[in-house]
């Protein structure tokens, strides 16, 4: 498993969640919505200190992680977090 960041999301990320050197980036599974790989869940984004990291990426000094308890969400797949910019948003694909 990886974590893959293109530059134009980890630019989205620091501006839009207001992150700063050192800080965290948790990707973790949430109850409802649709993704390509659990049937009922989806992926939440939040800014928060982590507890037990499963796995963890660092570009430009923000830490990009997932907690083991959300590993199975993956299912052993990459997680590439590109960026949009019709909608000016990051979008996940798994691989």
């Amino acid at each position: 498993m990886n974590i893959i960041v293109n530059d134009l999301a980890a630019a989205w990320y620091k501006e839009e969640m207001l992150l700063n050197k050192g800080d965290y980036v948790r990707f973790f599974a949430r109850y409802g919505g649709c993704s390509t790989v659990q049937q009922g869940f989806s992926l939440g984004v939040s800014s928060e200190t982590p507890h037990q990291i499963g796995f963890e990426v660092v570009k430009d000094d923000i830490h990009y992680y997932i907690e083991e308890k959300d590993l199975w969400y993956f299912d052993g797949k990459d997680l590439f977090v590109d960026f949009n910019e019709q909608v000016n948003e990051p979008v996940f694909r798994y691989e």
